[in-house]
């Protein structure tokens, strides 16, 4: 009886895990302007572009300037999946009032030299994605991991089991994580830090954490997961939904 009550507790338990994990594809868009353009690019964000694409169904997440580079934009959308992805930038594409925008905020040039796209899934452990706006300035950091061949799982697991709880216990804020649509060796997540030097010191104080080596010598006995990371740290624009 205790068996078969416990069996039954698990599988709820696995269906409620299921139904909370965020199911929509996301896509992250970084945007390259001119040089000297991307105040431009922020104002018709600002005042047109947003909203535009509400409209047409698609979801802003947050937007976010980095702090070291220049002229580049990073924000993340949300789409019920990528048929309507693709039906909304259709739309968007051909809206007369996103058409007037552009042409109108193109008139001294233009603006955006390049742009490059990354379709994402949300994680099994990725906190609720919702509106925040903190009372205190903070800063973001975008972290792109790139593991050796068959270890995103374990990655993962690791994530899952013990870095978001140490991540938190060091003062740092899970704002979302993401694997890659097409992709089985990266991992792609955004932190929130009170400023760059906090984000750093944390960081500091996490690498030496005898519970973070534990779990990270643990999990990397038959081999190193991640070969390579990258971090940029960012600032949410006036406009982001997250800040």
């Amino acid at each position: 009886m205790f068996k078969q009550f416990l069996t039954t507790m698990l599988l709820f338990a696995a269906v409620l895990t299921a139904s909370a994990q965020d199911t929509r594809l996301f896509e992250t868009r970084i945007y390259y302007t001119e040089p000297g353009r991307l105040e431009a690019l922020l104002t018709r964000f600002r005042n047109h572009t947003t909203k535009i694409f509400e409209k047409h169904g698609m979801t802003n997440i947050g937007y976010w300037v980095p702090l070291h580079e220049e002229n580049k934009l990073i924000y993340v959308l949300a789409y019920p999946d990528r048929a309507a992805r693709d039906a909304s930038w259709k739309a968007f594409g051909a809206d007369p009032e996103w058409v007037k925008a552009r042409t109108e905020s193109e008139v001294s040039g233009k603006i955006v030299s390049k742009v490059e796209s990354i379709f994402m899934d949300a994680t099994d452990f990725s906190p609720k994605i919702k509106s925040s706006k903190s009372k205190k300035e903070r800063v973001f950091e975008l972290r792109t991991y790139t593991t050796n061949p068959g270890k995103l799982p374990d990655l993962l697991a690791r994530f899952r089991n013990h870095t978001l709880k140490l991540f938190k216990k060091h003062g740092m804020t899970n704002v979302a994580y993401w694997t890659v649509n097409g992709k089985d060796d990266t991992l792609i997540y955004i932190l929130a830090h009170p400023s760059e030097e906090a984000g750093k010191k944390a960081f500091d104080a996490f690498r030496a954490d005898p519970d973070w080596v534990k779990a990270r010598d643990a999990s990397e006995v038959n081999g190193k997961l991640a070969n390579k990371v990258e971090s940029v740290y960012m600032k949410a624009t006036d406009f982001s939904t997250i800040k």
